[in-house]
Parts: structure tokens; C-alpha cells; sequence
């Protein structure tokens, strides 16, 4: 960690349950991750309508049959404010389950608040990570750093050996 990022950033981990954080929909309903049924995905993406954040929601879509028949809805979580996941849900028809944590308690909470670099220069982002939640409530599998060609169906397969 450099000193211009100093706070130390928390991390969840296997077999941990979700921070009790409420973050908001598309709608702006209130959602408290603790209080979610498990199984279940969460997703985290750094921005809506970009192209690798719209070809991972697009995926995770084309799934959404597969990922019903387990009675395990995805959600998938960016700091983007609720108006702006209702209209990015629209244009691409988008079957998951978005959600704001403007405030970025829960990314931070959940270890995917992270220090970036671009051309050399550093700054805090959303790491492109997913969680994948146990009908127990605890994380079961975690994938950080995600690369989104073919994850969709990895994390699918990873939801039907649960």
C-alpha cells in the first residue's frame, strides 16, 4: 500500500457472511447484503456501459435461466447511482440484479475497493471481483481480478457444484 492510499483496506474471505451494509437497487429500494438468502452471486464491476462491465452483465444474463433453475439470482454491484443502473439495465436488457453502494461501504468492505495504476499513475477503483454465497450465508468461492471472457460461465459452474 503506498502512503498516498493509507487506510488500510478490510477484505472478505471463504466462509464469511456479507458486512451488514445496505446498498440500494436500480429502483433505489434498499438491499441489505447480510440479509440475503443464499445461494446467490454478487459481482462487482467499476462502471456501468463500458465494454467489459457490459459484456460481464450481458454474460451473466445469457445465464440467468441457468442460474434461476439453481434459485440463484446474481447481483452485480458498481459505485454508479441507481437512475444510472436502471438505464444501462434497460438499454442491454439486462437480467441481473444491479445495485449502488455509492457510498462505497460495502465494496470497501468486501476488499474490492483497490489501488489501481494507469499510465503510471495510482488511484483507488473497483477491482473486477465476484462472490460466490452458499445457501449458509458464507462466501464459498472467490474470484479476484476477474478477466470476463468465459467467467459468467465459470462462477455458473461453480454455483451448480455448491
Amino acid at each position: 500500500m503506498h502512503a498516498i492510499f493509507e487506510k488500510e483496506t478490510e477484505m472478505t474471505d471463504i466462509n464469511d457472511t456479507l458486512p451488514n451494509v445496505t446498498v440500494a437497487d436500480s429502483a433505489g429500494n434498499a438491499v441489505n447484503l447480510a440479509a440475503l438468502s443464499g445461494p446467490f452471486v454478487l459481482y462487482f464491476y467499476p462502471k456501468a456501459d463500458t465494454p467489459g462491465c457490459t459484456n460481464e452483465a450481458k454474460d451473466f444474463t445469457e445465464l440467468a435461466a441457468a442460474f434461476a433453475e439453481l434459485n440463484c439470482p446474481v447481483y452485480g454491484m458498481s459505485k454508479d447511482k441507481p437512475a444510472k443502473l436502471a438505464k444501462f439495465a434497460a438499454k442491454y436488457a439486462l437480467n441481473v440484479h444491479l445495485l449502488s453502494d455509492e457510498s462505497s461501504d460495502a465494496t470497501e468492505q468486501m476488499g474490492a475497493w483497490v489501488e489501481k495504476s494507469m499510465y503510471g499513475k495510482l488511484y483507488m477503483g473497483i477491482d473486477r471481483s465476484t462472490y460466490l454465497i452458499g445457501k449458509d450465508g458464507k462466501v464459498a468461492r472467490i474470484w479476484r481480478k476477474v478477466k470476463v471472457k468465459d467467467h459468467a460461465a465459470e462462477v455458473l459452474a461453480a454455483a451448480k457444484a455448491l
